[in-house]
C-alpha cells in the first residue's frame, strides 16, 4: 500500500521555524519526484516546493525562497521541508505528493500521483 505520511507541523509564532517531514512507503521511493503544496483557508492549492531524484534539482516558489528548504533521504525514504522565518501568511495545511520522474520534479500538482493527508501549519503574529 502506497503511502505519504506528513508530520512536524504545529502552531509558530511569526520569524520562527518548523520542519516538516514526508515518510514515504509502498513504492520505490528513490525513483519518485517528491512536491509539497499547501492550501489555506480559501485559497487554491499552492505548490511550494519539489526536489527531483537526482541530486541539485529543487523547486521554490518566489512566495517561500530563501526561507525554506527541501531535502530528501532516500535511505529513510523521507523528504523534509524546513520552514524558517514563518509568516503569518505560511498558515495553511501542508501536503506532500510524490510523482514518478527521471530527474526533474514539477511544481504542478496534477503532475502528482500520491498524495499525503497533510499536516496544518498556523503562524500567529
Amino acid at each position: 500500500e502506497v503511502q505519504l505520511v506528513e508530520s512536524g507541523g504545529g502552531l509558530v509564532q511569526a520569524g520562527g521555524s518548523l520542519r516538516l517531514s514526508c515518510a514515504a512507503s509502498g513504492f520505490t521511493f528513490e525513483d519518485y519526484a517528491v512536491g509539497w503544496f499547501r492550501q489555506a483557508p480559501g485559497k487554491e492549492r499552492e505548490g511550494v516546493s519539489c526536489i527531483g531524484t537526482r541530486d541539485g534539482f529543487t523547486y521554490y516558489a518566489d512566495s517561500v525562497k530563501g526561507r525554506f528548504t527541501i531535502a530528501r533521504d532516500n535511505a529513510k525514504n523521507t523528504v523534509y521541508l524546513q520552514m524558517n522565518s514563518l509568516k503569518r501568511e505560511d498558515t495553511a495545511v501542508y501536503y506532500c505528493a510524490a510523482a514518478i520522474s527521471d530527474y526533474y520534479c514539477s511544481e504542478f500538482g496534477s503532475e502528482y500521483n500520491y498524495w499525503g493527508q497533510g499536516t496544518r501549519v498556523t503562524v500567529s503574529s
